[in-house]
């Protein structure tokens, strides 16, 4: 019998579009689980990266996400990997620590910034040090970097009600918070609402990094978040776009995060934000609005 041709076996080595994209959700239940994982994070966070980034604060969104460690590593120590123990630990140390860096902003020389720092660092050093008193390096690494391929039912139940409650509470909050973006002197001089707002807001932050915790990690968190929401600033100029572009951005890099992790072996959490990160170069080289390409063209003479 003759040596099968080359290229005959070379048609059947390409992995089919049905093979590469659709399979993978189709054949196994944990892959279903970290798409509808990264959705609900997408629809919640997208939107609070937008507003932190207007409002530029998109630091303190890595400062929070950090500052919820001690109080989950707590948790930790009390029930090991408990869904109900990390998540109230983690909001009480977020919010616990929001309140705090605002207190000694208010009564010393330091700003909000700076106190947000050093609370950043104190939590980072004191959540892994409670980690490593009982935890092994795998229960370390799953704190740091989360589990998006082990998402369980009660931990999709809190992301899907985190991103349920986020988008209701921002559209009661849209127009004050849009105000504070632009004019707060005027939001100040027309209503009392800023206050309200601000800790409102506040109060989403650290429930969509905790809840996001679960799945990314609390080093990774604020990925999702913030990647996005940036990369959609590149695109358009309206508020409302912004949000828009950020929650699809947020779903595409998780989509492609999953399946380039699912193929190639890699940890998904890493690499659903290197995705987003992807998106972001992408979107300032080639963004419609203050992207480097359009930015490099020559433009008409006279023209703005």
């Amino acid at each position: 019998m003759s040596p099968t041709p080359p290229l005959a076996t070379a048609r059947h080595e390409p992995m089919d579009f049905h093979g590469l994209l659709i399979a993978p959700f189709a054949d196994f239940g944990f892959m279903r689980r970290a798409l509808a994982g990264v959705a609900a994070l997408s629809l919640g966070a997208g939107p609070i990266g937008v507003f932190l980034m207007l409002r530029r604060m998109s630091l303190v969104g890595d400062a929070m996400a950090h500052a919820i460690l001690p109080g989950a590593a707590v948790g930790y120590l009390v029930a090991g990997l408990s869904l109900g123990w990390m998540t109230m630990g983690g909001l009480f140390a977020g919010f616990a620590v929001a309140l705090l860096s605002g207190l000694v902003a208010r009564t010393t020389v330091l700003k909000e910034d700076a106190a947000l720092a050093a609370f950043y660092l104190l939590s980072l050093a004191g959540g892994v040090t409670l980690v490593s008193l009982k935890g092994s390096n795998v229960d370390l690494l799953h704190v740091l970097f989360g589990s998006v391929l082990a998402l369980d039912d009660p931990t999709l139940s809190l992301l899907a009600g985190t991103a349920t409650l986020s988008v209701f509470v921002l559209a009661i909050l849209y127009r004050p918070l849009v105000l504070e973006c632009v004019d707060p002197g005027y939001l100040r001089s027309v209503s009392r609402s800023g206050a309200a707002a601000h800790l409102g807001f506040l109060a989403l932050v650290v429930m969509n990094l905790v809840a996001g915790f679960h799945a990314l990690g609390t080093l990774l968190a604020v990925g999702l978040m913030m990647l996005p929401a940036v990369a959609a600033r590149f695109w358009t100029e309206s508020i409302g776009g912004m949000i828009g572009y950020a929650t699809v951005f947020g779903l595409v890099s998780g989509i492609a995060g999953i399946l380039i992790s699912f193929h190639a072996g890699l940890p998904t959490g890493p690499t659903v934000i290197l995705a987003a990160g992807a998106v972001y170069a992408a979107s300032m080289m080639f963004g419609a609005h203050g992207g480097l390409v359009l930015r490099l063209l020559p433009r008409r003479h006279l023209e703005a």
